[in-house]
């Protein structure tokens, strides 16, 4: 690993790490520019782990033998190394984790290729809160859902807070964008799915009903925040699924509802 004092802000290798607190700049960088971040080396351990590979490490001297171990096939990698005061100041944030490194995307999979030895999937349908994202991501690695895969306009599960969120478990869990319901839908019951969608409705099965009589192949539907799931979701829906509730309380948060999900529907 290439170890490199940072004597000046202005180098231009360090334009990864800059005004990392600009939400609008960290979106249009990260996907444009095909990086994103990992903060911690234990989740830089996991995205090397999952064979993505580093540009840059933006670290504390105490971490440097932590990333000497997880970078070792790496030694080409800058590691840029600053006091807590120049580190906040090139960020805008207290680096309180230790270490930040640019990771390169991988291009993701085509859904047919992802789906097609899977059996239990998660499917986030415009979900714009990156901690509720890295929570269900958190969720499926935790429970065992296959796959997830995320509508066009679900946030980016590789935005830095969802990563975080998710305890790098979105560098393990496989995942990909979907279409359209349009397209999407037919290749899910293509490929022998039934769509189950959670949600509110007078026709809504109790979970675990449902689960005690399990098709082989489920497609778990989860909607955003606000709005719940979109009617074109609802329409492609095989079954309407619903989490019996009490005292009044219609509904759980989203992540914390996939995690009682995925429990319930866990392949046997």
């Amino acid at each position: 690993m290439r170890v490199v004092p940072i004597e000046g802000l202005d180098r231009p290798e360090l334009q990864d790490f800059t005004r990392l607190t600009d939400v609008n700049l960290r979106r249009l960088r990260e996907p444009a520019g095909g990086l994103y971040l990992a903060e911690s080396t234990k989740v830089i351990e996991r995205a090397v782990g999952a064979g993505h590979r580093p540009r840059a490490v933006l670290s504390r001297e105490a971490w440097l033998p932590e990333l000497e171990r997880i970078l070792a096939a790496f030694p080409d990698v800058p590691a840029f190394v600053g006091e807590d005061e120049v580190l906040q100041e090139l960020t805008g944030f207290h680096l309180h984790r230790g270490a930040i490194a640019s990771m390169h995307r991988p291009a993701l999979p085509d859904p047919a290729d992802l789906l097609r030895d899977a059996r239990l999937v998660v499917v986030l349908e415009d979900i714009v809160d990156h901690t509720n994202v890295g929570a269900i991501f958190r969720a499926a690695a935790g429970i065992g859902a296959d796959a997830v895969l995320v509508t066009p306009r679900c946030a980016d599960p590789l935005y830095r807070r969802s990563v975080r969120v998710s305890m790098g478990t979105v560098l393990q869990v496989p995942w990909t964008r979907l279409p359209e319901w349009r397209d999407a839908a037919p290749l899910l019951h293509g490929l022998g799915f039934t769509i189950a969608a959670l949600a509110l409705a007078d026709d809504a099965v109790p979970l675990d009903r449902y689960a005690a009589q399990r098709p082989d192949r489920v497609a778990l539907v989860l909607g955003s925040e606000g709005d719940g799931l979109s009617r074109d979701a609802l329409r492609a829906a095989d079954t309407v699924v619903t989490i019996p509730m009490r005292h009044g309380v219609d509904s759980l948060n989203v992540a914390a509802a996939s995690a009682v999900a995925l429990w319930a529907l866990r392949p046997a």
